[in-house]
């Protein structure tokens, strides 16, 4: 049997990027085929962490599928049922924000509203550092809307950054294969 088709969005946590490329590596090294998406700031940015045209092309290599990176390109993903799961990963607070409002501003949040209208599951893989304050109430809406699950997060730097969170990148194939199962991972604050 095929493996599911995995969109795979990216936001703008610019320093977990390596993270996400290299889940992204995992899921496809599994076997499964991986659609990826990026918001208009992730796919056109370049940080000191590296060049959006290296990003690009390692992603569109690894993939073999160009990066969607449009509104009117991530519209299709829905009613073409194009995945039967869609990652992000990173998640930044400002798209949290905007997926627990209905925002659709770009390629990552149309991507979620189309694959949502279709009821399939989205995994969040969160990476902000307001989580513990502005951003705590969209996590949790979020956490209670139907098809929306999260990979297991944690504090990076209590000390420092003590509202921070991260998810646990190396959770998302199990975390993808539970809930394509409809499971949410468990604990979510590890």
């Amino acid at each position: 049997m095929a493996k599911a088709s995995i969109g795979f969005a990216m936001c703008g946590s610019f320093c977990t990027f390596s993270r996400a490329i290299n889940e992204m590596e995992r899921l496809v090294q599994i076997g499964y085929d991986v659609i990826p998406v990026m918001s208009e700031t992730a796919y056109s940015t370049d940080t000191r962490f590296g060049s959006a045209a290296d990003f690009i092309y390692k992603i569109e290599n690894l993939t073999n599928h160009k990066i969607i990176h449009t509104i009117d390109g991530a519209e299709p993903i829905g009613p073409k049922r194009m995945c039967d799961l869609l990652i992000v990963a990173p998640c930044t607070g400002n798209t949290l924000a905007k997926l627990s409002l209905g925002v659709t501003d770009t390629a990552v949040t149309m991507a979620v509203k189309s694959h949502l209208r279709v009821q399939r599951p989205v995994l969040l893989c969160a990476a902000t550092n307001d989580a513990l304050s502005a951003s705590a109430q969209n996590i949790g809406r979020l956490l209670n809307t139907k098809r929306i699950y999260f990979v297991p997060l944690a504090q990076d730097d209590c000390e420092n950054k003590p509202n921070s969170l991260v998810a646990d990148f190396t959770l998302i194939p199990d975390c993808a294969d539970k809930a394509l199962r409809g499971i949410q991972a468990q604990p979510v604050l590890i």
